[in-house]
């Protein structure tokens, strides 16, 4: 049976592949249309494990707050390069999986990816669609739940590349949005002291200690020195303690307090952390994005 342009282009339609694969799928199926669209679904799934084990180390951080605000999801998606995370099909696919995130409450990447999505189809399927239309790796590397009783919660995202939800009672929209802003800008790694992590400060004050044992000086004096250096590095890396980036005279904790406001949880979420990735240059992944495009 001939292949016309007009069965291409309704199975381009149906599947967003590119022209030559529904073409060569057509031409494999002899003109049936339904049998093309599951050999490109057979494709696609072997194209996407292939790809599986390349470097995702781009992406974005897409983020659903639920109508009352009691209740945000936060997720990173990545691919292979910034020019991918910008298209739109990459970014409404991120967005899918953050709002399917709210709906159903996983936290399981696992179980989250047999979820279904408005188009009907799995996660993972059009995860997997994405990867053969695309032509790049495309993974859901972590998703987070945060939720409130009592307050509200709200969000910043600088770009596309850091996303933060801050959970707050008393707090306004614009209180919220400020603080989020000031976690996206610093980097807290908890609330306050008393959430740090224990064996974390111990390692630091064991670090420190050592550090100030050259001194020579007397252990009395080394054990006060070590007790303000410990203070000081708890300002540094808690909310509470650490100047408000819009007004550095004061710290996020007076803020808070002169709003009567409280922080009850946070999540920042950052494209990337913690993945070694390749560097390229501009023009080089421009060409890297060209050469996946043509498959």
């Amino acid at each position: 049976m001939a292949v016309s342009a007009a069965m291409v282009k309704e199975l381009r339609e149906r599947t967003g592949a590119g022209m030559m694969d529904c073409k060569k799928a057509l031409d494999e199926t002899q003109g049936d249309l339904d049998a093309a669209i599951e050999f490109l679904r057979v494709k696609g799934m072997a194209g996407a494990d292939k790809k599986a084990g390349r470097v995702a180390a781009e992406g974005v951080i897409a983020i659903a707050i639920s109508d009352d605000k009691k209740k945000a999801a936060i997720a990173e998606v990545n691919c292979e390069t910034d020019f991918v995370a910008k298209g739109e099909d990459f970014q409404a696919f991120a967005n899918g999986v953050a709002k399917v995130v709210l709906e159903k409450g996983f936290t399981s990447v696992e179980d989250l990816e047999k979820e279904t999505l408005e188009s009907g189809k799995t996660i993972d399927e059009t995860r997997r669609a994405l990867i053969a239309k695309i032509g790049e790796n495309m993974q859901i590397r972590r998703v987070e739940i945060v939720e409130t009783s009592s307050g509200e919660i709200g969000s910043y995202q600088h770009g596309e590349k850091i996303g933060v939800v801050v959970a707050m009672n008393n707090g306004d929209e614009a209180l919220i949005r400020d603080v989020a802003m000031h976690v996206a800008a610093t980097k807290p790694q908890a609330i306050s002291a008393d959430d740090v992590d224990q064996e974390m400060l111990n390692k630091e004050r064991e670090i420190l200690t050592d550090q100030a044992k050259e001194s020579g000086k007397p252990m009395e004096i080394i054990e006060k020195m070590i007790d303000g250096r410990i203070r000081k590095y708890l300002e540094e890396i808690t909310l509470l303690g650490q100047p408000f980036v819009k007004d550095p005279d004061q710290t996020v904790e007076k803020l808070l307090k002169a709003n009567d406001a409280s922080v009850t949880r946070f999540i920042r979420l950052e494209v990337g952390e913690g993945i070694e990735k390749e560097v390229l240059n501009f023009a080089d992944e421009v060409a890297a994005a060209a050469a996946a495009a043509r498959g």
